[in-house]
């Protein structure tokens, strides 16, 4: 397949999807703060090999569909890109370090999913959850008439 890859003795095709928030899931991922937030972690992967598919930074969490080589844990891959992002989020916005606490900006933990043959799926999923969000979020603060009152 053209979508595998290779190491020495490895034929490997390992896409997870993952998704990882802010502490205390503050809606802080906006403008400026967002952007950044694409280019360090765009870095980051590129340094570890890891080939992102689709990303999309929602306003409380950011979802992934990377593409990881297998001789590296997801786990250790989360560490590394949630530690070192965090460090340089910091390092850029100082004035993040007064209302988030120390050098802290992800929450423990991230949800992480197996992608087999269904990556178009996942990757739509991921391409179109803002707009989804914002529907489910203006059907929700709808006023409803009671039709028995006058």
């Amino acid at each position: 397949m053209s979508s595998d890859n290779s190491l020495s003795h490895t034929r490997w095709n390992c896409k997870y999807h993952i998704v990882f928030i802010p502490k205390y899931r503050r809606k802080v991922i906006y403008g400026k703060l967002r952007r950044d937030i694409g280019v360090i972690l765009r870095r980051l992967c590129e340094m570890k090999d890891v080939e992102i598919i689709e990303a999309h930074a929602m306003p409380d969490h950011i979802h992934m569909l990377v593409k990881i080589p297998p001789k590296m844990s997801v786990s250790y891959f989360m560490g590394y890109l949630k530690g070192k992002s965090s460090l340089m989020i910091h390092d850029r916005h100082a004035n993040l370090k007064y209302n988030h606490g120390n050098r802290t900006f992800w929450a423990k933990g991230y949800y992480v999913s197996t992608v087999g043959l269904n990556q178009k799926t996942v990757a739509k999923y991921i391409r179109e959850q803002e707009s989804e969000d914002r529907l489910r979020d203006n059907m929700s603060k709808r006023e409803y008439v009671d039709p028995f009152k006058k």
